[in-house]
């Protein structure tokens, strides 16, 4: 939700700073198209953009060659042709016209940036009108008034209906193949019969390029959810499944190891001495699942399973390991230590200690009475973990294939070791790891 509302205000401050930058464009081209007819009307008209004598309306203009110096024509008729309601000659009403309709010219071709900022497909269409009004009727336009048109022209393709940008920028391609301009805006309307279809297909580009990379990123957002919505849900079976079938059976060992303890008169001392420990060992394993499913269950409460640290290579914790195992299997365990003792990454201590924990549990299971060594050797790279035993060797079966080697194997390789079983030297059989050591920021 606290993303979201991110997201939106981020959104809102971006479309006011368009906005803004939309008004601030629009205000500085009003201002120079205003200055720049003020200039024309004083006669100081700017190189390639008109002069002041090009605002007389197309149809009012003398055809070409019938000016007031043609032949047959009077001075007398030739002043009053100058001064006629047409006209821009000095002596009558054509300078005050040509100050009037030039200024409101530019800012028709510039004030709908300013006025329309919310609606800019609107703003395009009044704004290429103006243009369009201003080249065929008055053979006029500003650089400002230009700039203008292809300022609503990319605004339009960015924001509004590819065809409505299209539209505003095809009337000046089809002015100059039929040639309807002067020859005063040729070059003008040929200019915007290039730029201001470009500009509207490069804003419509622009805006498909990031439609579809917000539907990418929406579209990995979604993958991403589902996945781990199948991760959840396939953790929520393993604990149901850990819950209801393995932890039952567990149970019933411990329940069943204590009957037998007690309601078996006569029992040895070491015989109930052995089914005492039978039944701790599985008492350890449902704390130890119940953490476990604590883990998995992502609905589990404080109240689910005991919370504890997880073990590691403690000296303590070794040595009450390995305890356990001289105790179940009756035979030597040594715990060697070579090197400074350094601590690792908690991973790491967890992996070694699995590690030691099931190569305990394979050389009760396939040596039975042979005694084991558990070597930790530190060094600068990191820990080198060996646990041998004197039994027979690995049998004839493929032991690469026993599932306590392979959770091994990858409990070390999923911290960034390895691990490798097989015959030890003079006999026995030998599980080596290496692990990394901790990290460094």
């Amino acid at each position: 939700m606290k993303q979201g509302d991110d997201q939106r205000r981020q959104g809102g401050a971006g479309w006011w700073t368009r906005e803004r930058a939309q008004l601030v464009a629009g205000v500085a081209l009003a201002v120079l198209a205003v200055g720049e007819a003020l200039l024309r009307v004083r006669g100081l008209s700017m190189e390639g953009w008109g002069s002041v004598s090009d605002i007389t309306p197309a149809a009012t203009r003398p055809p070409s060659g019938m000016g007031p110096s043609a032949e047959g024509v009077g001075s007398e008729s030739a002043a009053a042709g100058s001064l006629g309601p047409g006209g821009v000659g000095p002596g009558g009403a054509g300078p005050w016209l040509s100050g009037l309709v030039l200024p409101l010219l530019a800012l028709a071709t510039t004030a709908p940036l300013v006025l329309l900022r919310g609606q800019r497909v609107a703003c395009a269409a009044l704004v290429s009108a103006s243009v369009v009004l201003s080249l065929l009727a008055f053979q006029t336009l500003t650089a400002a008034g230009a700039g203008a048109l292809l300022l609503a022209c990319y605004l339009a393709g960015r924001t509004g209906p590819a065809v409505a940008a299209v539209a505003v920028a095809a009337p000046y391609p089809v002015m100059e193949l039929i040639g309807t301009t002067g020859a005063a805006t040729t070059t003008h309307t040929l200019v915007l019969a290039c730029l201001a279809p470009a500009t509207a297909l490069a804003a419509i580009a622009r805006r498909a390029r990031a439609e579809a990379r917000e539907h990418t990123e929406a579209r990995q957002v979604i993958a991403d959810s589902l996945l781990e919505h199948t991760a959840r849900g396939e953790r929520a079976r393993i604990a149901r499944e850990l819950h209801d079938v393995v932890a039952h059976h567990i149970s019933m060992v411990a329940v069943q190891a204590e009957t037998a303890r007690v309601s078996v008169a006569g029992m040895p001392p070491a015989g109930a001495q052995r089914l005492s420990a039978i039944g701790d060992t599985a008492r350890a394993a449902l704390t130890e699942m119940r953490r476990l499913l604590g883990v998995l269950r992502e609905d589990a409460g404080a109240s689910t399973a005991a919370r504890r640290p997880q073990p590691g290579l403690g000296l303590g914790e070794l040595n009450e390991l390995l305890d356990e195992a001289r105790q179940a299997s009756g035979t030597g365990m040594r715990l060697i230590l070579r090197g400074t003792p350094a601590a690792l990454d908690p991973g790491v201590e967890l992996a070694a200690y699995r590690i030691i924990q099931e190569a305990l549990t394979n050389a009760r299971r396939h040596a039975p009475g042979a005694a084991v060594d558990v070597r930790l050797d530190y060094h600068g790279q990191g820990l080198h973990l060996s646990v041998r035993d004197n039994g027979p060797g690995p049998s004839g079966d493929n032991i690469q294939g026993r599932h306590g080697l392979a959770g091994m194997r990858e409990r070390a390789l999923a911290v960034g070791g390895r691990l490798s079983t097989g015959a030890a030297h003079g006999g026995g059989f030998l599980i080596e790891a290496h692990l990394p050591g901790k990290q460094t920021p």
